[in-house]
Parts: structure tokens; sequence; C-alpha cells
């Protein structure tokens, strides 16, 4: 704001004085002048207005300003600070953490596609230059023998000296670093076949008559380099996409988000601001048709909300007053006015991003054998190239020397282990991308490996298999005063405690309307129950204990109580003075999906076994409902770990589902441990799974996207394997005996492109596999 008579303004955005008379940006807002020191801060306050007179702004969490990291795709154990190529692969490091989502395009992805398209449009006509004789255009014959070879020179040298440089480097740096690497072989290879064209231009009467042809002329092979180097920039571009396609999924997370909320100011009024711009405590309206913008809870409002997109359920969920709302989920036909709790990094949305993109730079333990093969495997095949040379050298029909230069760079070129390096890395980022869209959240790819050779499953029984919120089910009279007088008394003892079984009986006198009188005295005896003064009546309420505690006879209802034990109810007694008066049951209702799901774990291989602290009546009765293995339990947090550990020294895969803090010692323990996204924070950061909604189906989706990508990954390696296998031999001459001729570069360039297209294809199928 101006004040009158000064010619200095402060920016309200950045706090800079500002020469009102220097031709700056300003803005008019109720009455008042503001002046900016750029258009990009005055487009921020015109913006939001509220947002930087409130002071807000200086509110607003900042993340430390640390410098980007970058890493390895294939090789995520190299980290450094500067962007750079990977001295183990030679791949181009990428940024990370959780991505903006406005990038822009991706640099190398650009870079290679120029290089591809020039190394296209100079090797084509190199190509048919060179085979236009096989289809009656005898180019060299028309153009004379000397001239026909400099021009190949021409065309060809832009694509080596220009084009292939980033594979020159790499490959350099591969030796360098002393980790060879496909660069390694293809600078080989390329090199190998260019530089002797060039010498053969060159200097051709410096070649003896090994070298040359029956018309006594020395061979060149520049299109054989050319288009290598098409090839490869065709290789490497098709891969930068598909990789682009695997980080689709936190693309379609981050999109989730809208770009700016509705809030609603102080003084009533509402605009549209930007999304960065809400702190914790803002009140919001979510329209119709809008996606929720952060985490928060219903203040006023009815509506149904789709949350499929982050949970993988298809049914809208039903909100109200107090529910809780979780941003990037769609509002359905109802408005809603809520107030932010989370926002910015601290969302749900983003710390399921931030999940996915660390998981997707994680390193399956089958990795390893790809990597064991990789670290003998350039030597063996230089040395391979090295033995084919001089075996045809030697031993090859005239012009011998050619044939062994023709072997040598075709065994360098086809053997390139592109395709060995991307079998895993790229199914463990699709796959891991698709997991996210099913509500499943896979925290490293070891974790993924493991899931897939588990065959016990041990479950928590509440929050788990039931809703975790118990429900009043039976209340039983003896006394003339009925249900209703019973479950006051029994309301009136539990109205000051937190424990759900105490919050259930009072809910359900509340259900009734019933007037919940105050207690006196009161006194909680561990593990048995409650006891004090109601409307001047002694009045107990517990167990079986309990009751044996005061001296009071349960004949009257102990067969009751034990029918309603074995259809997984628990069950208190009420005393009134020294005499009972009947009894309450509390249930906590299974979930709708927890028998069906079980069923599918089954089919699937694995056996449940049920852990829980409840009594062992009560636990049965649960697990013969739903068809459970097998049941432990009166178990304490410390009992699950050591059951895990026994599990695991029988031989078995274990995995561990629960959602409490109990749950969090047996969660660490387990080969995987599975996390309920309704648990609390330490579950979730015990486990190597998380469930974005609280269900088993979402255990039955994570196995099958778990066994999916071994299967993947183990088709990747085998092809990979059978590729280089076959195609070796075939390059160093094995069939020549067989027809007359050796495997061209080109085609062996063509081939090796072609490995890892394959393996590329087969990878993103991850993308479109059936978890449901």
């Amino acid at each position: 704001m101006t004040p009158n008579g000064e010619q200095m303004a402060t920016d309200p955005v950045c706090g800079m004085s500002v020469d009102q008379h220097a031709g700056k940006p300003s803005y008019a807002y109720e009455g008042e002048t503001y002046h900016f020191c750029s258009q990009k801060c005055h487009d921020k306050f015109e913006r939001d207005p509220y947002f930087y007179l409130s002071g807000n702004h200086k509110k607003q969490q900042k993340s430390a300003a640390k410098g980007t990291q970058y890493t390895c795709p294939m090789h995520p154990e190299i980290v450094q600070d500067h962007p750079g190529d990977c001295p183990k692969c030679g791949m181009a490091l990428e940024p990370m953490g959780i991505p903006s989502g406005d990038e822009g395009p991706n640099e190398e992805l650009v870079d290679f596609t120029r290089r591809f398209w020039v190394s296209t449009a100079l090797a084509l006509p190199l190509l048919i230059l060179t085979m236009g004789e096989m289809v009656g255009l005898p180019f060299e014959d028309w153009i004379g023998a000397q001239l026909f070879t400099w021009i190949q020179l021409v065309l060809a040298s832009p694509v080596v000296l220009w084009a292939a440089f980033p594979f020159f480097k790499r490959g350099w740096s591969s030796i360098l670093n002393r980790s060879p690497n496909m660069w390694t072989l293809i600078s080989l290879g390329v090199l190998a076949a260019y530089g002797f064209s060039v010498v053969a231009t060159l200097f051709p009467g410096s070649f003896p008559p090994s070298f040359q042809t029956d018309a006594g002329t020395v061979p060149v092979y520049y299109e054989a380099a050319a288009v290598i180097i098409a090839l490869v920039f065709l290789g490497q571009v098709l891969e930068l996409r598909a990789r682009e396609q695997t980080g689709s999924a936190i693309k379609a997370l981050l999109d989730l988000a809208p770009k700016t909320a509705r809030r609603i100011n102080p003084d009533g009024t509402e605009k549209d601001v930007p999304l960065e711009n809400i702190l914790k405590g803002d009140k919001l309206r979510v329209r119709p048709g809008d996606s929720v913008p952060v985490d928060g809870i219903v203040l006023d409002g009815r509506s149904s909300v789709d949350e499929s997109m982050i949970s993988g359920e298809p049914v809208p969920v039903e909100k109200t007053d107090g529910d809780k709302l979780t941003g990037g989920t769609l509002n359905r036909n109802g408005s809603l006015i809520m107030q932010a709790e989370l926002v910015g990094a601290d969302t749900t949305l983003s710390k399921i991003v931030e999940m996915v993109a660390s998981a997707q730079r994680s390193r399956a333990p089958i990795q390893g054998l790809a990597d064991k093969v990789a670290a003998w495997f350039v030597p063996a095949v230089v040395i391979i190239a090295i033995l084919a040379f001089g075996l045809w050298a030697a031993f090859g029909p005239s012009p011998a020397m050619i044939h062994a230069i023709v072997a040598a760079v075709s065994v360098l070129i086809i053997a390139c282990p592109c395709a060995l390096g991307l079998a895993t890395p790229m199914s463990i980022m699709t796959a891991t991308g698709r997991g996210a869209m099913a509500g499943v959240l896979i925290r490293d790819a070891e974790a993924l490996e493991r899931f897939a050779a588990v065959d016990i499953l041990v479950v928590d029984k509440t929050g788990t298999l039931t809703e975790g919120k118990p429900k009043l089910t039976d209340v039983i009279a003896l006394s003339d005063g009925g249900e209703d007088e019973l479950l006051t008394l029994a309301a009136a003892l539990e109205k000051g405690s937190e424990h759900p079984l105490a919050e259930a009986i009072v809910a359900g006198a509340q259900a009734r309307e019933l007037r919940i009188p105050e207690a006196t005295d009161f006194d909680a005896v561990t593990g048995k129950g409650v006891q004090g003064q109601v409307m001047n009546k002694a009045v107990a309420l517990g167990n079986r204990a309990m009751m044996e505690h005061l001296s009071i006879d349960i004949s009257k209802l102990e067969s009751q109580a034990a029918d309603m034990q074995n259809d997984g109810k628990t069950v208190m007694y009420i005393a009134h003075g020294d005499e009972l008066s009947g009894i309450v049951a509390v249930a906590d209702p299974i979930k709708e999906t927890t028998q069906e799901a079980i069923k599918a774990l089954h089919k699937l291989g694995i056996k449940i076994i049920m852990a829980t602290g409840d009594n062992e009546r009560t636990a049965k009765a649960v697990a013969r409902r739903l068809g459970i293995d097998d049941v432990k339990a009166d178990v304490l947090p410390a009992d699950k770990k050591a059951l895990i550990e026994e599990l695991r020294e029988n031989g078995h895969q274990i995995a561990m589902a629960g959602d409490g803090v109990n749950d969090a010692p047996a969660l660490a323990a387990a080969d995987v441990g599975i996390a309920m996204g309704t648990g609390a924070d330490v579950a979730v950061e015990s486990a190597g799974v998380t469930l974005v909604k609280g269900d088993l189906n979402g255990i039955v989706r994570a196995r099958k996207l778990a066994t999916g990508t071994i299967r993947n990954i183990k088709q990747n390696l085998f092809f990979a394997f059978a590729y280089n296998g076959a195609g070796i031999p075939i390059a160093a001459g094995i069939l020549y005996p067989f027809t007359g001729t050796l495997l061209s570069p080109m085609i062996a360039a063509a081939a090796m492109s072609l490995s890892s297209v394959s393996v590329i294809s087969n990878a993103l199928q991850l993308r479109t596999i059936k978890l449901g």
C-alpha cells in the first residue's frame, strides 16, 4: 500500500521497497493501491490478495532449501548433487524426490530424438547407396569407386563424430570407472567400423592383400557405423519414452490434486486461490464435481465422495459432519464445507507420491543376478570378439581380414547387455505405479519380491478383519426395569471411558435416546471391569472374573452368554447390589469384504493365521465364520513377534497385516509387513506394503501385483539371456558353413535394439494387469 505523500511503497508479496513512480506494476484492491517490484509478485497478489494482506504468506510452510539430488534409474546407489551420467551404466541421472508436475520435457529425450532424426536422415542415403547394387542400382559403377567412398565418408562423419558423441562419452567413462557396459561395446564396435573405413579411404594402398577383395579394393563400413548409431538411438528414444510412461502413475496421482481451492475467508467472502496458499485451519468449500484439495474434516454438508483413485475401491463413500476427507478424492453430488488439517507435503496424496517415487528407484534382489552377469559379461564379449577376429583372420576365406572385422564388430554390437539391464528396473517402475493406482503402495522393490514368495499371512483381528468400531448388539435384563434401565446403568459407568467397548455401550444408549446419569465412587478393577454408584445404587459391570470377585451368581445367564461368545461377541455382566441384573453384548462387525478376500487369498496359495489379543472363544468364533486356518488368541505384541519368528524358523515366508501401534513390532519382524492405511502412523512406517483402504482385498491386489511382477521380470531376464546366448555365436559366424554369409553389423544392431524394445514392451504390460 502507498501512504499519501510518500514516493516509496512496500511490495506486499516479497516486502521489497518499490518506487511508485518507477513504472512498476500496481493493483487496486478495496479502495487501496498496491505497488509491486515485478509482474510476478503482482500476479501472485491478484490471485489471492487476502493471503498476503493477512500475513498468512509468512506462515506458509516451506521445505528446507536442499539442493536437488540426482540418481541413476538403473543404479539407485549412485547419488550426486548435480546432473550427469551414471559412472556404472552411462544413463543420464534423474532428479530425486517428488516431481513438481511442471518440469517440462525430458531434455535427454529431446536431445536423443534430434540426434536420432539426424542419424536416420544421413544413414538412409548411405544404406541406399551401398545396397543399391542388390536391387539393380550400381551407384558405385555410375559415379566411380573413389567418389563413391568419399560420399560415404561425408555422410557418415556427422553421424559418428556429432550424433554419437554421447555414446562415446559414456563408453570412455565406463573405461575410466572400470565399469564396462553396453556403451563400451557400442563404442568399440562403431569406432572399429568407422576407423577402419577412414583409413581404407585415406590410405587404401597401405593394406595387404588379405584386406582386399578380388577386385583389389578395400571394403568400407560407413553404412554399418551410421546405421548402428541410428538404431541405437531408436532403441534409446523408445526406452526413454517408455520410462516416461512408467511415471504416468505418478503424474496421474499428482493430477488428482486440483491447482486451486475455494477458500472461505473470515469475512465470509469466497475466492478460488492457488492450492499452495492453503494453510492448516483454513475453511474451504468443495462444490459438486470438485476434487477435494487437501486432507481435512467436514464441517458442514453431506455428499458422496469417490475415493477410488487412491483406494482402488469403486463404491463412493458417504461423508457428513466430522468425517475425514482425503485430498485428491472426487466430491460427487453435494456441497461440503471442510477445514484443512494436512497441507502441502503432509497430505496423504503427497505421501503416496513420495512412496511411489522412492519405490521406483529401489532395487529388487533378483536384480543381483543381472548385476553378477553384467560384471563379467562385457569383458567376456570383448574376449569373444577378439577370438572371432583371430580365428577368421587365420582360417577364414579371402578376404580373411574383412571377414574377421565383420565378425568382431557384429559380436560387439549384438551382445550389448541393454536388455539385461532393463529387465528388472522397467518392471519395478511399471508395477509400483500400477499398484499406486489400485491403492497398493510398495515401499521398495524388495518388499514386492518377498511378497511374491509369502506362504503364510498373519492378521490382527480388530481393524483388519473387523471394522475396529464395536457396536452394541444385545441387552438381556433380569430386573423389572427392563432393557432401558439396564443399559442406562451400564452407560453411566462407562460414560467417562475411552475404551472402544465402553464407547459402544454409551453409543447404544444414546441411540435409544436414554438419559445417562452421572456415576460416583467410580472404580476400575484391572482386567475385570468397573463399579460405582449410579442414582444411589451400587452397580458393577464386567466379565466373569468381576462377578466372581463380587461373589455374584451368574448361572441364570451363563449359557446365553456362552452362546453369544461363540458368535464372536464380547459379553459383560451387570450386577445391581449383590444380584445379577443382566448382560450386555458388544461385537466388532466383520468387514463386508473380509470373507471373499480370505477365499481369494487361499486360492493364491496363502495360509491365514489370526493373532489377536481377544479371548480364545471370541477369536475362534470369528475364525470359524471366516474360514481362517489357525488362531492365536490372548496374544501380546511381543507374542505376535515371537510367532512370526517361530514360523520363519520353520521355513515359511511370512507377511503380517495390522493397523495399530501394537502391531508395529510384528510388522517389522515379518518378511513383509502390510499396514492398513486406516491405521496408526507407526504401523505404516514399519510396513513394506501399505494399503490405502484398510481391508483384505488390498492384500489380494498386492499379492497379484507381486506375483505378476516377478513373473514379468523372469520373462525379461530369460529373454535377455536367451537372446545373448543365441546372438553371440551367430554374430561370430557359426552359421557361415551353412549359409555362406556373415551376420551384418547392421542386422546385429537391429537385433540388439529389438531385444530392448521387447523387454520394454513386456514390462509395460504390467500397466494393465488385472488386480481385482
